[in-house]
């Protein structure tokens, strides 16, 4: 990976990318969570390795969800709005997402459509907005950096369906 921006929170994740371009870690964390996805059924979506967490269709759903707000976060820092941008609360947003009750195809269909257009902004970026920064839940984090955060944030999920889930 290359030189990027970021609180240490997002370290974790951002160190998850072998990718030296961002768009291509979105490229190639799109491929590998499709293919997760593929081996899934909608009787195993509903399964939770234990009591109390997601089940894989919210897990799913919560890389949808949270590619959202990180996109969202990107165009606002790209188009240098000052906003310090709120937090979201992920364990609300699954318990609120339906998402037991839709299909797998249908949570990979939205993975794919998010995805792509998650790469269209950031296709559309010039070199000066990738380095722009912003703030979003009191966190300094810059455009380049939220799409390896994105890239990361879903490898992590990945791991998680593949060791947790035995996906």
């Amino acid at each position: 990976m290359t030189e990027t921006n970021f609180n240490k929170y997002f370290d974790y994740y951002i160190e998850l990318v072998n990718s030296s371009k961002p768009i291509d870690a979105l490229h190639e964390t799109k491929d590998v969570f499709n293919g997760l996805l593929e081996t899934i059924d909608d009787e195993r979506g509903i399964y939770h390795y234990e009591d109390g967490k997601w089940s894989i269709k919210e897990v799913i759903s919560h890389v949808i969800d949270a590619e959202r707000v990180f996109a969202y976060r990107a165009m606002s820092f790209a188009r240098n709005d000052k906003t310090n941008l709120a937090g979201f609360d992920d364990k609300y947003y699954a318990k609120n997402s339906g998402a037991n009750k839709r299909s797998i195809a249908q949570l990979r269909e939205e993975f794919d459509m998010l995805r792509n257009s998650s790469i269209a902004l950031f296709h559309s970026f010039d070199e000066n907005m990738w380095s722009r920064e912003g703030e979003a839940n009191n966190i300094t984090i810059d455009v380049k950096s939220i799409a390896y955060l994105i890239a990361g944030h879903c490898h992590h999920h990945g791991n998680i369906l593949k060791e947790r889930y035995e996906v």
